[in-house]
């Protein structure tokens, strides 16, 4: 960091925290308490996310982009508009699944692991083909499908059966070979078996043990169909199980795009945000999640800044809602520095309840810290 006398540049880049707060509402809350210790700083908000649901309003609190919205439909087949990003240059989008194929666009009472679809994400991908742009990024956490990724390939022109078990690409949309797809996805998952989408997703998503096997069926069918008609074997690559399978469909279709490949969510979120360019011009970044545990050392958002942090040569301190021994040593590998947001003992529940509050006092807390270090 600089020397005394010198403002502090500040980073804000946290991850959501789950259930409470979105990344844009955490990184404004930890803001606040810094400035009423530290008002002459100069601060930067880089709000981040995986991949999944909230990505889009991340990364467009980065700047340089456009919202824009496309008549699609939600897993259960009624109209939706459903937003996604274009770069204000025109040269790239970001399609968010969850807004088009999300969990949260179906009540409880409405779950139908057998009838949900993907195809109004393939009716978003349809819509920034139209606007003409071929450099696409695509986040497929939160959906509410299992269906391999079949409701998208209609939706881009293939003939599925209604069972999965026939496909034609004769139809499918020629433009898709100018398209350089990559693809936002933390899962390892296998596309069949006990590992599979249906088995480890499925009953999130409202499948029983029975619909589970037959889900993981319907898949295997699906799977001979579209390998056949692509030549592709792809249903053991890690990743095809992501999204309910989604990410074994697109994964058959490589060829039919320019590029296409899984991309771990937090480094392509942090490259649509242009992460880099901020950190280099940061003294000090400040990022964190729900929760820093064990977890946080396979590539969770923390550990991802930290990671950049270290190499760029920037202190790095995550604040987390929960923290625990694990993760505070996890960080402690890549020189981060492990906060609780906590104030207190008290229930998740109540910590989730809590607001803002608790975040803006951390965030005051961790300025008069750095204060006392200058």
């Amino acid at each position: 960091m600089r020397e005394p006398g010198h403002r502090l540049r500040l980073l804000i880049a946290p991850d959501s925290f789950k259930g409470s707060l979105t990344s844009v509402e955490v990184a404004r809350a930890i803001a606040t308490g810094w400035l009423r210790a530290r008002p002459g700083d100069s601060v930067r908000l880089a709000p981040l996310a995986d991949g999944g649901e909230g990505t889009l309003v991340a990364i467009g609190a980065a700047g340089g982009w456009s919202r824009r919205e496309a008549e699609a439909h939600d897993p259960l087949g009624r109209p939706v508009r459903a937003g996604w990003l274009a770069r204000d240059d025109g040269t790239g989008a970001f399609v968010e699944m969850a807004t088009a194929s999300g969990l949260s666009l179906v009540r409880p009472s409405e779950l139908d692991p057998i009838a949900a679809t993907t195809r109004g994400t393939g009716d978003v991908l349809r819509a920034v083909l139209d606007a003409g742009i071929r450099d696409i990024a695509l986040g497929i956490g939160g959906s509410a499908t299992t269906d391999g990724g079949a409701g998208l390939l209609r939706a881009l022109g293939a003939d599925v059966s209604d069972d999965l078990s026939a496909v034609s690409l004769a139809g499918l949309d020629p433009r898709l070979g100018e398209v350089r797809l990559r693809i936002a996805c933390d899962v390892t998952n296998p596309l069949l078996g006990p590992d599979g989408a249906a088995a480890v997703y499925g009953p999130q998503k409202g499948a029983t043990p029975e619909l589970v096997a037959t889900l993981d069926a319907r898949l295997a069918g699906f799977a001979d169909a579209l390998e056949a008609a692509t030549g592709r074997r792809e249903r053991g690559t890690p990743g095809a199980g992501a999204a309910g399978g989604l990410g074994f469909g697109l994964l058959c279709l490589a060829g039919s795009f320019a590029s296409l490949r899984l991309e771990p969510g937090i480094d392509l979120v942090m490259a649509e945000a242009g992460f880099d360019r901020a950190l280099a011009a940061a003294d000090l970044v400040i990022t964190g999640e729900g929760r820093i545990d064990q977890q946080t050392a396979f590539g969770k958002t923390a550990m991802g800044v930290a990671r950049r942090a270290q190499a760029a040569g920037v202190a790095c301190v995550a604040l987390g809602g929960g923290v625990t021994p694990d993760g505070i040593e996890a960080l402690a590998a890549v020189g981060a520095v492990a906060v609780p947001v906590s104030e207190g003992p008290g229930s998740v529940e109540a910590a989730m309840a809590a607001g803002t509050g608790p975040l803006e006092r951390c965030g005051e807390r961790v300025a008069r810290l750095v204060g006392l270090a200058r």
